[in-house]
C-alpha cells in the first residue's frame, strides 16, 4: 500500500525538490515514511523558526522552492515568522505540517497540538493554506500551493494532512499536476513602453528582487537607454561595477534626486516598499515622473500608480522591450550621472557607516563571488544604504521587509546548501545570532563551509542608538553574550577574534576559507563595551 504521505513525497520528487528541512514528530511521522528512499535530502534544524530560514535562504539562492516539514501546533507556530520575512521579500516556500485527526478538529477536545483553528492562523500570513481530507485532494492541493511560485508574486504556502489522513491509501489515480504558466507580456504595452523610453533624455531604471536573475536584458536595456539603475536590497549584484549602476539605497536624499531628474521612470520587479525606498520615515516617496512598472503581480502594481503598468516576469519584459526597441537616444551623461550619485550617496551615508562599508568591501575582495548572507545588523545596515556586490541573487538579508532577528544563520545554511561549491559569508550580530545560534550544528552536521562572522558589539547597539535619539532612558539593549570562541570550541568549528580593520578582515576571511567545513569568526566591533546606555 502507498499511503498519502508516501504520494506526497513522491509528487515533490516531480516537482523537482530536492532538499527538505524538518524536524520530524509524532505528527509528522507518516510525511517521513517515503522519504529515505526518495532521494531527497533530509535537513534537521534545531528549531522550526530555523527550518523556515534554510528554506528562504535555499529558495533566494536556488530559484526553487524552499521546502519544510513541520508539526502540527507549536511547529507551524514557529515557522510562523520565517513565513512572513518570505511573503515580504517573495520568497517561494512549501510549508507542509500535520494537523490533529479531522473528526477532532474546531472542537477543544484537549489533543496534543491541538489550535482553535490551525489553518486560519497560517492564513494570516501564508498567500494560501490548503487542508488534504481524502487521497483525491492531494494533487489539487499541490498545484494550488505551487501556482504563486510561478504564475505570481511568489511566498510562502501551507498544506496540513490531518494525522488520520497522511497514513491512509493513497488510491488516487496517477498524478497530473499542472504546468507552470507561460509568461506572455502585452505587446500593445511593450510597444507603449519602447515609445516611451526611445522618446526620453533622461531615463531612470529602479531594480528590485524580482530583476534579480536579469542581469543581461537589464544592462543591455540601460547600455541602450543610458539610463543610471538603482538596484534595491535585493537586487545588489545585477549591475556590478558597471558604469551605469548605482548601489544604493533609494532613501538617500542624492539617490531620490537622481530619480526626481528622470523624464521616464521603469521600475523593474520592485514594490516600491519603505524599507527600500522610504527607510527613514519621511512619509513621501521620490516623485516619479512617466512611470512604467513590470511585475508578476497584478495586486502589487495596483498599490502604487503608474502611468504604464505591465503584468509580467522581469527577464521576459526586458527581452521584449530590447527586440522592439528601436529609435532610442542613449543619454551620453548617464555614466556620469551615476557616477555623481555614487558619489553623492557614499558622502551622505556618513563617516561611521562608510568604515563598515570598506569592511564589507574587503571581505567581498578577499573571497569574490561568495554569497553574503546577513541578519540585521550595523554591517548589513551600512551595506544595505550602499554597498556593491559582485554576485546576482548573492546579498540579501533580514533587516528590510520584515526585518526578523536570527535570519542570517539559518539562511546561510539553506543558501549553501543550494549551492555547494559557492562560498558563503553570514554576517551576524551576537544580538541576533543569539536567536538562532543552535542551528551552528546543523552547519556542522553537514560539514558546510560558511564562514560565520559574528559583528559583536555586545548589546542591540542599533536600537540603543535609536532609544538615545529620542531621548528614552536606554533598557533592556544589553544582554551579555556568550563567549564565542567557546561556542565555536563547543561546535568543533576553527575560530578567530579579530578587530574591525578591513585589512585583518580580509586576511582572516582568507585564512578561514583553508579550512574544512564551518568555522566562526568574531569581529569586536570598535569603540563598542558592555555598557550601551
Amino acid at each position: 500500500m502507498t499511503s498519502i504521505g508516501e504520494a506526497l513525497v513522491s509528487q515533490l520528487v516531480e516537482r523537482d525538490v530536492e532538499v527538505v528541512f524538518g524536524i520530524p514528530g509524532v505528527h509528522t511521522v507518516e510525511l517521513y515514511r517515503g522519504l529515505a528512499t526518495s532521494g531527497i535530502r533530509h535537513i534537521t534544524p534545531r528549531h522550526e523558526q530555523g527550518a523556515g530560514f534554510m528554506a528562504d535562504g535555499y529558495a533566494r539562492v536556488s530559484g526553487k522552492p524552499g521546502v519544510a516539514f513541520v508539526i502540527t501546533g507549536p511547529g507551524l507556530a514557529n515557522t510562523l515568522t520565517a513565513m512572513g520575512q518570505a511573503r515580504a521579500d517573495s520568497v517561494p516556500m512549501l510549508v507542509v505540517s500535520g494537523v490533529n485527526t479531522l473528526s477532532s478538529l474546531g472542537k477543544g477536545l484537549g489533543h496534543l497540538h491541538e489550535l482553535p483553528d490551525q489553518r486560519a492562523m497560517a492564513q494570516t500570513v501564508a498567500l494560501l493554506s490548503e487542508r488534504v481530507e481524502a487521497a483525491e485532494e492531494l494533487t489539487p492541493a499541490l498545484d494550488r500551493a505551487y501556482a504563486p511560485f510561478s504564475t505570481g508574486r511568489p511566498g510562502p504556502t501551507h498544506i496540513e494532512i490531518p494525522l488520520d489522513v497522511a497514513g491512509s491509501e493513497y488510491t488516487s489515480a496517477s498524478a497530473t499536476s499542472a504546468k507552470p504558466a507561460v509568461h506572455v507580456c502585452d505587446s500593445d504595452q511593450i510597444a507603449q513602453v519602447c515609445e516611451m523610453l526611445a522618446g526620453a533624455k533622461s531615463a531612470v531604471i529602479l531594480a528590485g528582487g524580482g530583476a534579480r536573475w536579469s542581469g543581461v536584458p537589464l544592462q543591455k536595456l540601460a547600455e541602450t537607454l543610458g539610463a543610471p539603475v538603482v538596484q534595491t536590497v535585493n537586487a545588489r549584484g545585477v549591475m556590478f561595477d558597471h558604469p551605469l549602476g548605482v548601489p544604493a539605497s533609494a532613501s538617500l536624499n542624492a539617490v531620490r534626486a537622481l530619480i526626481e531628474s528622470a523624464d521616464v521612470v521603469l521600475a523593474v520587479g520592485t514594490e516600491l516598499g519603505q524599507t527600500d525606498y522610504d527607510m527613514y520615515a519621511t512619509g513621501k516617496m521620490a516623485a516619479m515622473k512617466s512611470l512604467i512598472r513590470i511585475d508578476l503581480c497584478p495586486d502589487q502594481l495596483a498599490r502604487y500608480e503608474a502611468e504604464l503598468a505591465i503584468v509580467g516576469e522581469a527577464s521576459v519584459a526586458l527581452d521584449a522591450i530590447n527586440a522592439q526597441l528601436s529609435g532610442a537616444t542613449a543619454n551620453h551623461h548617464g555614466q556620469d550621472v551615476a557616477a555623481k550619485t555614487r558619489q553623492e550617496a557614499y558622502e551622505e551615508i556618513g563617516p561611521e557607516m562608510r568604515a563598515l562599508c570598506e569592511v564589507l568591501t574587503a571581505m567581498r575582495e578577499a573571497v569574490p563571488n561568495a554569497i553574503s548572507v546577513g541578519d540585521s545588523v550595523y554591517p548589513i545596515y551600512a551595506g544595505n544604504l550602499y554597498y556593491d556586490h559582485d554576485r546576482p541573487a548573492g546579498w540579501f538579508n533580514a533587516a528590510t521587509g520584515f526585518g526578523a532577528l536570527g535570519f542570517g544563520i539559518p539562511a546561510a545554511i539553506g543558501a549553501a546548501l543550494a549551492e555547494p561549491t559557492a562560498p558563503v559569508i553570514c554576517i551576524a550580530g551576537d544580538g541576533g545570532a543569539q536567536f538562532s545560534l543552535p542551528e551552528l550544528m546543523c552547519a556542522v552536521d553537514e560539514n558546510l563551509p560558511i564562514t560565520f562572522v559574528i559583528w559583536n558589539n555586545f548589546g542591540y547597539q542599533e536600537i540603543a542608538t535609536s532609544m538615545q535619539a529620542v531621548g528614552v532612558t536606554v533598557l533592556g539593549c544589553d544582554p551579555t553574550p556568550p563567549d564565542f570562541e567557546h561556542v565555536a570550541a563547543s561546535c568543533g568549528m576553527p575560530f578567530w577574534r579579530i578587530g574591525a580593520e578591513p585589512e585583518t578582515v580580509a586576511a582572516t576571511l582568507k585564512m578561514a576559507q583553508a579550512t574544512d567545513g564551518p568555522r566562526l569568526i568574531e569581529i569586536r566591533a570598535p569603540n563598542q563595551s558592555h555598557n550601551v546606555s
